[in-house]
């Protein structure tokens, strides 16, 4: 029956990775004060609190005190709202960072709808009525309406709306390429997909509830670090409350809007305002590289990985053979070998033969035939050799044995230094072809899996953050140890199946050690599912995407390399950032305390090492500091702390070295700075 086709609508490539700052400002201005409202402030309890202060110092400003000018309360009173809006908005801006790539995303599902398959023909119901098991029939130029697998049919697909690459991919039913992503257009034939989540589970929905930050569930690591937060600021809150015993004990008396900035500037507000920003950008960072992941301990766990588990094929390596290397039949020139082997390949579309052409080219650069004029001779299971006839001459490559058949020569008849190659090829896990041109043999071309240029350096990277890579394979132990060398992985897993995967992740874990590894076929679930940071490959089956924590929609598998470093940014600049809070604390304690207390005891005036000007100006200069470090901090929980290729221990001495020390140094300069400002311009 004849259907109206479904409605397509069109979807804007996502914006670039790097949104510039200045754009977001004012929609995260905005925002910085939607978020004053408690009820969306409660989960950042140190912020909470410090909007209560600001509270009950504004109120305070009207109510009279001979110890504190009114002029002087109102001051802190603004800079404890500044402190609050600032934390806002750095989180607002964090969030803005993938806001427009969500109503994007948003956009491009608005109005879609699918043509259903019911017992006598196919219906048109909007997108948003599908369910899980449905099957749906797509054309080309038409939106796939759902997360899917397909189940008959073979066509090219535009990804671009999810992956940002334009260059198509082919889905077809069967094997390890079946599943399809919602919001991707089909560019040719079509598709019958069963559709695999309900609304609200699909990989966009994912995508867009963790670009929008306030739908992003916070790790156990930021979890542990609010309760370490919260512990501190109740500490010191019954530090604060105790004070004023004290002071009336010793016949004197602590101004109320002096303890409530006291409190302010020593429970930790410079982590408690950017913690929820550096765990937003985070995970921006991760959706910029299109991996979306399903829990937010993954995140963590990928940070604390010991062992990286990764597939040779398409990771280490390129996936497809290609040519390293050529040998001549004696009385054969490298010259005449090269024209034939040339010759022989000009024809041949699969990726080996097109590397065989790139490499003699650059080898021996020569004039080239036409293709019109060649015949081609296609490869064929039968035959095991491809080639071409050029001008009455027949150029052929294939086999060894299958092109010693066709030139009527026995193996043992195969000139002994040929044959050696031929030999120390197939021991290097390599594989050898054979070229003739008109029955008379040339020589042998050597193809191998070529190690990806770069890969060696960073596997050497990961080694001094205390990463063991581990490669594993289908190729038996031999040929897996010379690319292993080759690659400079750890440890290599040979003739490697379901079962063996999962025994090396178990006895990993069993050791007490973090395991992620990535994969995209049915049999990669069970280690998927097994291991601490499973990802799965968005191309693959609907198995190994369920199974795996994480789901990379450009399915390149090297990704999970740079997913583990953005773990590794996020705890890093979480403890760098949580080092300085806490050291700066200690600089404020010396500022604010013997101010406080010198006219009641002045003993205390011995621990005034900045000599500041006043109480009044040792208040006000902390508030002001304490406000302002959040402002210039705020680009550095956005990009992140560079992780240096270190072991944990110089790790650990970096940090406390620089935000540790920092975080002491810093206060003493920049409060003793502004406590000369405040009293030149006399505002205290």
């Amino acid at each position: 029956m004849n259907m109206p086709a479904p409605q397509a609508v069109s979807t804007q490539a996502p914006q670039a990775a790097k949104t510039a700052i200045s754009a977001l400002w004012r929609p995260a201005l905005i925002q910085a004060f939607v978020k004053l409202d408690p009820r969306q402030l409660h989960r950042a309890p140190v912020m909470l609190v410090v909007e209560l202060t600001a509270v009950l110092t504004t109120v305070l400003c009207f109510i009279p005190d001979s110890a504190v000018p009114t002029f002087v309360a109102a001051q802190i009173a603004l800079w404890l709202w500044f402190t609050v809006l600032f934390a806002n908005f750095a989180e607002a801006l964090a969030e803005g960072h993938g806001k427009a790539r969500a109503d994007s995303l948003k956009a491009g599902s608005e109005g879609l709808s699918a043509r259903r398959r019911i017992a006598n023909g196919f219906e048109v119901v909007p997108a948003t009525r599908l369910r899980k098991g449905d099957v749906v029939r797509v054309e080309a130029g038409e939106m796939i309406p759902g997360d899917g697998e397909v189940i008959e049919g073979i066509a090219a697909v535009n990804e671009a709306a999810i992956t940002g690459e334009s260059a198509p991919v082919i889905r077809e039913s069967g094997g390890d390429r079946s599943a399809v992503t919602g919001n991707t257009r089909l560019v040719s034939d079509w598709l019958l997909v069963r559709i695999t989540s309900n609304p609200g589970e699909s990989t966009l929905d994912r995508m867009i509830a963790l670009v929008e930050g306030a739908k992003r569930q916070k790790t156990p690591n930021e979890v542990a670090l609010d309760i370490l937060l919260i512990g501190l600021t109740l500490i010191f809150l019954l530090v604060v409350v105790t004070l004023q015993p004290f002071a009336h004990f010793a016949n004197g008396s602590l101004p109320l809007v002096f303890l409530v900035a006291l409190l302010v500037t020593l429970i930790p507000t410079t982590i408690g305002g950017l913690l929820s920003a550096i765990g937003i950008a985070g995970m921006d960072r991760l959706v910029r590289l299109n991996v979306i992941a399903k829990s937010g301990r993954a995140v963590e766990a990928a940070g604390d990985v010991h062992v990286l588990m990764l597939d040779k094929t398409g990771t280490i390596t390129f996936g497809n053979r290609r040519c390293a290397a050529v040998h001549a039949a004696p009385g054969v020139s490298i010259k005449a070998l090269a024209e034939g082997a040339l010759l022989a390949s000009l024809a041949d579309d699969t990726a080996e033969g097109k590397s065989i052409v790139e490499y003699l080219r650059a080898l021996h650069p020569q004039p080239e035939p036409a293709l019109q004029s060649l015949t081609a001779v296609p490869f064929s299971a039968e035959t095991r050799l491809s080639g071409v006839d050029h001008q009455g001459r027949i150029y052929r490559k294939g086999a060894v044995d299958s092109l010693l058949g066709f030139i009527g020569l026995p193996r043992n008849q195969l000139p002994s230094m040929l044959a050696q190659e031929v030999d120390k090829i197939a021991q290097s896990g390599g594989t050898p072809l054979l070229v003739c041109v008109d029955g008379k043999l040339l020589g042998a071309i050597h193809l191998k899996d070529v190690v990806k240029p770069g890969i060696r350096e960073r596997f050497a990277e990961l080694r001094k953050l205390g990463i063991r890579t581990v490669m594993v394979t289908g190729d038996n132990p031999l040929t897996a140890a010379a690319i292993a060398a080759e690659a400079g992985v750890d440890d290599v897993l040979a003739e490697a199946t379901p079962e063996k995967k999962l025994a090396r992740i178990r006895h990993e874990q069993n050791d007490g050690r973090l395991v992620a590894m990535c994969g995209d076929g049915a049999n990669d679930a069970p280690a998927l599912a097994q291991a601490d940071v499973g990802m799965a490959m968005n191309d693959g089956t609907q198995a190994a995407r369920e199974a795996a924590n994480m789901v990379d929609l450009d399915s390149d598998p090297t990704k999970l390399l740079d997913v583990v470093q953005i773990g590794k940014e996020l705890l890093v600049t979480r403890g760098a950032l949580t080092t300085f809070s806490i050291a700066n604390d200690v600089a404020k304690y010396f500022a604010i305390l013997p101010a406080l207390f010198a006219s009641i005891y002045p003993q205390l005036g011995v621990l005034n090492v900045m000599h500041l000007t006043s109480p009044q100006s040792a208040i006000l200069s902390a508030i002001v500091f304490n406000a302002l470090i959040i402002v210039v901090l705020i680009p550095l929980a956005l990009r992140g702390v560079r992780v240096q290729a270190a072991s944990a221990a110089a790790l650990l001495r970096r940090n406390l070295l620089i935000y540790g020390l920092g975080g002491i140094v810093v206060p003493f300069v920049g409060i003793k700075g502004i406590d000369v400002l405040l009293t030149a311009l006399g505002l205290v």
